[in-house]
């Protein structure tokens, strides 16, 4: 038996402006029509798995709820109340694993172009891994990257080898030498093994934060599709990821080899080597028009992006951040992103368009007493019964039937019908119909900030004075 264990935390912020802290790369649908975890979900249906857990923090959790909803692929969630790495992460899935089963890890940030050869390779493992080996899978290298760990092999173990040496991104001349022996793969981070032989291996290797694992998880509550684990037991579990927790020190340690087309998209330059160019090696996605332009990535969201004479360069429009870079200086990102999160910029956190559990909003104009929101509510969806001190509202619809909450009347809006909402008048706003509702709110007041809100009732379980 196979439990699928997909670990969606992360904020890819090499991938900014599109990946941000509040709507990560995992949750965005940068290769193909699927988001990155959604395509990881369907991974696995060509292999016989159980069941499937994803890990993921408690700001992402209606992400991956509602995406893996969308493709009828839910499992069960557990939310880490801090980030602690992967070795406990991986330590809570196989603890909550009933019968023992093989903990197939994966991350939800993979590319992988060859289903076929992933599968097979998953499939060659099994055997090792039923064995009481623990199996990590190395891709084999296409060319002396300085990006990744690698991995290098040592005797051969039917299908795989023993791990010699993990050892960390190289330089240039070290990458290039790997490459030419054939000894060496690209780190993965998937894994396959039992749940109880990884315990064991933790156990003794790394006592501490199997016991603040096993204390997090034995205080555990069930809430909806989640499982929320015991904080302050899991703030003591210290962070380590699974490579140095066990895998460098355990002697049971298989890789197998991979080559099916894997890609961890860690920079935009990484993505550009991946995605379909031109006859000019142009790479583009959205309303773009190049002329006499090579080698360039462009990316647009929300508007026509015109390139006239330009070479490798990344150019990516979001709704509200233009970034242009160099392609062999898209290592710099995280700094930016990392300068503008020390400034205390929204454009670190957030896009303009910004998804809740019940739809999304776009602040499309905004200025010092005023603030304009399109509200998109998906259906049977509804917002949280609420009051703001400093603002008053205008909800004007404009396609699909709200159900509104204004102080004490209850009432049915449609289309081209508004309503007003005073400061200090407790009201909700609810989508009975089966298609979404659309609407614009018009805020002004004193204060428009998103945490000037009292909560009085939730459907999804969200604290009081925090955003809608």
């Amino acid at each position: 038996m196979i439990k699928a264990v997909i670990m969606a935390g992360g904020v890819g912020s090499r991938l900014w402006p599109l990946s941000r802290a509040s709507h990560p790369k995992q949750f965005l649908a940068l290769y193909g029509d699927d988001s990155m975890l959604q395509a990881t979900a369907k991974r696995i249906s060509g292999l016989d798995i159980q069941s499937s857990v994803i890990i993921c923090n408690e700001e992402h959790r209606f992400f991956v709820a509602e995406q893996l909803r969308e493709i009828d692929k839910l499992g069960s969630i557990i939310l880490e109340p801090v980030g602690r790495n992967t070795a406990p992460a991986i330590t809570l899935a196989a603890l909550s694993s009933k019968d023992d089963p093989l903990l197939l890890v994966l991350a939800a940030d993979h590319v992988i172009q060859d289903q076929a050869a992933f599968t097979k390779a998953v499939s060659d493992a099994i055997p090792l891994a039923e064995a009481g080996k623990l199996v990590t899978f190395g891709i084999v290298a296409t060319q002396a990257h300085t990006g990744y760990g690698y991995i290098k092999r040592g005797e051969g173990q039917g299908p795989g080898f023993f791990v010699d040496q993990f050892v960390e991104k190289p330089s240039a001349n070290v990458a290039q030498s790997y490459l030419e022996s054939g000894k060496y793969y690209w780190n993965s981070g998937m894994f396959l093994f039992k749940a109880s032989r990884y315990l064991e291996e933790l156990q003794k290797f790394c006592p501490d934060i199997f016991n603040a694992c096993e204390s997090a998880m034995a205080e555990s509550e069930t809430d909806l599709d989640f499982i929320r684990i015991n904080k302050e037991k899991f703030e003591a579990c210290p962070s380590e990821s699974i490579d140095y927790a066990v895998m460098e020190k355990t002697t049971a340690a298989i890789v197998v080899p991979m080559n099916a087309g894997w890609s961890d998209i860690g920079s935009w330059s990484s993505l550009w080597d991946i995605s379909k160019k031109d006859s000019s090696g142009n790479a583009s996605q959205g309303d773009v028009v190049l002329r006499n332009s090579k080698n360039s990535y462009i990316r647009t969201d929300d508007k026509l992006v015109v390139a006239i004479g330009i070479d490798d360069l990344i150019v990516v429009s979001t709704k509200d951040v233009l970034m242009i870079a160099n392609r062999n200086a898209v290592e710099d990102v995280k700094i930016i992103a990392e300068q503008l999160k020390a400034d205390s910029r929204s454009e670190s956190e957030l896009h303009r368009e910004v998804y809740r559990p019940w739809g999304k909003f776009d602040s499309i104009d905004s200025g010092s007493r005023y603030q304009v929101k399109r509200i998109t509510v998906r259906p049977g969806a509804k917002l949280s019964v609420q009051m703001h001190h400093h603002r008053s509202e205008h909800w004007v619809i404009v396609s699909g039937v709200a159900k509104v909450t204004n102080g004490d009347k209850t009432f049915l809006l449609s289309e081209n019908e508004s309503t007003y909402i005073p400061a200090g008048v407790i009201h909700a706003l609810e989508n009975p119909g089966k298609v979404q509702l659309e609407m614009i709110e018009v805020q002004s007041g004193t204060y428009l900030g998103e945490d000037d809100i009292v909560r009085f009732e939730d459907i999804y379980g969200r604290v009081v004075k925090l955003e809608a």
